[in-house]
C-alpha cells in the first residue's frame, strides 16, 4: 500500500514548465546588469524582445510569478553572457560596465556602440555580441 500511495502522489506532481523554473532568477540578473549598464525603460523593453510595458512591469514587480518565453530568456541567456565575457576582459567594473555604450572600431559595430548593435531587436545581434567578446577573451569557458 506505501508503494502505491508513493506511484499516486509521484503521478499527481508534475514537473514545472523549464522556463518556470528560470524566470525569476533570469529577470533578477537581467535587472541587476541593467542597472549596472544604466539602461532606460525602452532600452530594456528593446532587449527583453519588446514583452509589452505592462507585462514588464508587473514581471518587475513579481519576478517570481513570471513565466517567460523562451525568446525572452535565450536574450537574457546571452545578455549575462556578454556581462560575464565584460567582467573578464575588462576586471574594472566601470570599465567593464560602460563598453556597451562606447563607440567600437571593429567592422562589426562600424563605429557604433554594442548596444547600439543589440537594440536592433533581432535576438541575433546579442548572440553576435557575446561571440564577438567570447572569441577576444579565447573561448567560452
Amino acid at each position: 500500500m506505501h508503494a502505491a500511495r508513493h506511484i499516486h502522489l509521484a503521478a499527481d506532481k508534475r514537473p514545472p514548465a523549464p522556463t518556470a523554473n528560470l524566470s525569476g532568477p533570469a529577470l533578477r540578473a537581467f535587472e541587476q546588469i541593467a542597472t549596472l549598464w544604466q539602461l532606460s525603460p525602452a532600452e530594456k523593453l528593446t532587449l527583453l524582445g519588446n514583452p509589452g510595458r505592462s507585462s514588464y512591469f508587473r514581471w518587475k514587480k513579481d519576478p517570481d510569478s513570471a513565466q517567460l518565453s523562451r525568446d525572452t530568456l535565450e536574450r537574457i541567456s546571452y545578455l549575462l553572457g556578454i556581462y560575464k565575457a565584460l567582467a573578464i576582459l575588462l576586471p574594472e567594473p566601470k570599465a567593464a560596465d560602460g563598453w556597451i555604450k562606447r563607440p567600437n572600431a571593429a567592422p562589426l559595430f562600424q563605429g557604433r556602440s554594442a548596444l547600439s548593435r543589440m537594440l536592433s531587436g533581432n535576438v541575433a545581434d546579442l548572440y553576435v555580441v557575446r561571440q564577438y567578446l567570447d572569441a577576444a577573451r579565447g573561448g567560452w569557458a
